[in-house]
């Protein structure tokens, strides 16, 4: 899900499995000549395993295209930790779970891949992974992580056996191009309500957010929509103008901001803006860690699968369908997500064989998927290739090396958690109203004109932004989607597996509560 920011889910080309390339291609994007590299030792054989001369790129350029990528996608760190921070025991284990799934993801693409995209844990599946471990549903951490595992497991039997194309094939076009959408929108959302942008009032379910200076609205209440609200214009402003990491150096003025206004604030005798300051702490850097190794690190081996908690209120049925439901959901979203982000990364970067198929395809979706695995073990949400990585690409990088120093950043960044502890929850929303903001893109490439099409699209993005489940728009846009072919005389045109999943989903709304 994140991107500039932006997971966002497109149709899968029709491809035939060609053989992929050995080595990365020449800038025409043709094979690339055997050429002998410039460099000796060490060097030289760093630059042959690679295939970094033999690509036309440089070490130089490999480098700056690695930090470029990093510093379009570092804000992972600060987002994801605070939307496990609750589930995960602290934010502190939260973010070096989040930073572990970033290494192991970018590692795999650099050394097995050898392609210069990074993954970290992705946005939107994130929140519906959280949402799984949140109060009063009965489940822990540890038993949403199940989920992520078998996503991930799922993923790598998908694309070993390629059976992944199947899959996709059997979700519905209406339904494949409304899941970016939907996602965008459930983002923003969550955004909007972290930062008190909207809230309940007044009777209402969400109202927005009151500015009224001059009246009874404090300016410590009123403070983080304000920046939110800041934050997102400017990172609007400096994508404009092209500005490299627009979306970290957002969160990041608006941290700056908050506190500033806080201090003023502060200084005018608001009750809000002192308890912002009073509350404000430095831990050790190590801190991270050792509640990330008491918290969250394996906790899926051997606490996972305990569903006594979710059992208390619900029978062993409808915890299998949860299981099953829940699962191929975040595998289907996953899916999407890397295929959509690997066309139109490598596509930019001219990174395409002779068939126009990203070279490699199936290492990287092998890397994708184990990623996945381990970031479930280290106690995150499913690991993804990020559009972010298109900024590396544009910046020159043609091969693992790139993502080698990108996942070399993220471990130097594993070491100042105290320092991204400071950043409010209202800056980091900032970057999530953007997220949405992307993410919307694709809803142009919905037939709105065609009411079969337009009734799944919208149900499928209403359902996942105002019913607050990304799994469940799915579910009712596959539903409606066979329903209206079913009622349009195109019962044939289903496919079996098709039904399948809408036969699961169906048994899901039935027995779940």
């Amino acid at each position: 899900m994140s991107e500039e920011t932006k997971e966002e889910v497109v149709a899968e080309p029709e491809v035939t499995e060609a053989a992929e390339p050995t080595e990365a291609p020449a800038a025409d994007g043709t094979a690339a000549a055997e050429v002998t590299s410039p460099h000796k030792g060490f060097l030289g054989k760093v630059d042959n395993y690679f295939g970094i001369t033999k690509s036309g790129s440089k070490f130089k350029v490999e480098i700056v295209a690695g930090l470029t990528t990093f510093m379009a996608m570092v804000y992972i760190l600060l987002l994801n930790g605070g939307v496990f921070a609750s589930a995960s025991g602290s934010y502190g284990a939260a973010y070096i779970a989040t930073a572990i799934g970033a290494i192991a993801g970018t590692l795999l693409m650099a050394l097995f891949a050898k392609m210069p995209l990074a993954q970290a844990p992705g946005l939107g599946v994130n929140y519906l992974v959280a949402g799984l471990a949140a109060a009063g549903t009965g489940m822990t951490l540890a038993n949403a992580l199940i989920f992520v595992l078998l996503d991930g497991l799922i993923f790598v039997i998908l694309t070993a056996t390629g059976l992944r194309k199947k899959i996709f094939e059997s979700i519905p076009v209406a339904v494949r191009k409304a899941i970016g959408v939907g996602i965008g929108m459930f983002i923003a959302f969550i955004g909007f309500q972290n930062a008190l942008i909207t809230y309940p009032h007044s009777g209402m379910q969400t109202a927005f957010a009151l500015f009224n200076v001059l009246g009874d609205t404090s300016f410590g209440t009123m403070l983080p929509a304000l920046v939110a609200l800041i934050g997102v214009v400017a990172i609007a402003i400096m994508s404009k103008k092209k500005i490299k990491g627009a979306i970290l150096w957002g969160i990041l003025g608006s941290a700056v901001l908050y506190y500033i206004f806080a201090g003023i604030g502060y200084g005018a005798g608001s009750a809000e803006c002192k308890a912002i300051f009073d509350g404000i702490t430095i831990n050790n850097p190590f801190t991270a860690f050792k509640d990330w190794g008491t918290n969250t690190a394996g906790v899926v081996l051997y606490q996972g699968w305990d569903f006594s908690g979710y059992l208390a209120n619900n029978n062993v049925g409808q915890l299998i369908l949860l299981i099953i439901t829940t699962a191929l959901s975040m595998c289907m979203i996953d899916m999407f997500d890397t295929i959509g982000t690997l066309y139109g990364a490598c596509r930019q970067g001219n990174l395409l064989d002779k068939d126009g198929v990203p070279i490699n395809m199936n290492k990287m979706m092998l890397a994708d998927a184990i990623g996945t695995c381990v970031g479930a073990l280290a106690g995150t949400s499913t690991v993804t290739t990020f559009v972010e990585s298109s900024s590396g690409v544009a910046a020159g990088g043609k091969t693992g090396f790139t993502s080698l120093v990108t996942a070399l950043c993220f471990i130097i960044a594993m070491f100042l958690s105290p320092i991204a502890q400071l950043v409010p929850s209202c800056a980091t929303s900032a970057a999530l109203i953007w997220v949405g903001v992307l993410m919307m893109s694709s809803v142009g490439e919905i037939d709105w004109k065609d009411p079969a099409a337009a009734i799944v699209a919208f149900l499928t993005i209403a359902v996942m932004a105002f019913g607050y489940s990304i799994s469940k728009g799915i579910g009712v846009g596959m539903i409606v989607s066979v329903i209206v072919s079913i009622c349009t005389g195109k019962i044939k045109e289903i496919k079996v597996a098709t039904w399948i999943i809408v036969v699961l989903y169906l048994l899901m709304f039935i027995l779940s509560d």
